[in-house]
């Protein structure tokens, strides 16, 4: 069988990227959340514990043996140094469980979820790239509401996304999630329709 149409959805941290995925799957698209991906790599006896640990320190391993996510946030969102760190130590390995995920499976078509997609070079494995935007304050006050975060965090967290900017030149279509689940699901069907035009 040939391979899977790849779409990759990306965007900034609380744009809306996770229910883009979702009206996916309620379509029959297989989905694969880089996120969740690098957490199973960060859990316990998982892959990356030990080579985050020995870049940020033994204490960022918790109690049960897994990554401490927020330890780890409190150092890498506010130092632009140790984010770049963190990313050359995760993405490759990220890279490449999904890439593996993409080559195992029989789907007609794949979607790719990663906040760096882009910037990783994960979307070089993508025949189409979607990009999930909303307004900055939009995307403050739903990253608040969903991580519990003082407006402090959520700000140190914003500051440290990708430009969105250049990311908008390399999308082949951008969805504005700055409305209600109808009109998302509007625009997924209609970005579904010029994916499915794509050669195999």
């Amino acid at each position: 069988m040939s391979r899977p149409i790849v779409i990759g959805v990306t965007g900034g941290i609380a744009t809306g990227k996770s229910s883009v995925l979702a009206i996916l799957a309620g379509q029959g698209v297989e989905t694969i959340d880089a996120d969740t991906v690098y957490h199973q790599m960060i859990a316990p006896g998982g892959s990356l514990v030990v080579p985050i640990a020995d870049r940020f320190g033994r204490d960022m391993i918790a109690e049960d043996g897994s990554i401490d996510r927020r330890a780890l946030a409190g150092i890498v969102f506010a130092d632009r140094q140790a984010l770049a760190d963190l990313d050359a130590l995760t993405h490759p390995a990220v890279i490449a469980a999904v890439d593996q995920r993409i080559a195992n499976s029989d789907a007609e078509l794949v979607a790719v979820d990663a906040v760096k997609l882009i910037e990783s070079g994960m979307s070089d494995a993508c025949d189409s790239v979607w990009l999930v935007v909303c307004d900055p304050a939009v995307q403050k006050a739903r990253l608040i509401a969903r991580n519990g975060l003082t407006a402090e965090e959520a700000e140190l967290r914003l500051a440290a996304q990708p430009n969105e900017t250049e990311r908008r030149a390399r999308a082949d279509i951008v969805i504005d999630n700055n409305g209600d689940l109808p009109a998302l699901e509007r625009q997924v069907a209609a970005s579904m329709h010029v994916v499915k035009q794509l050669p195999n």
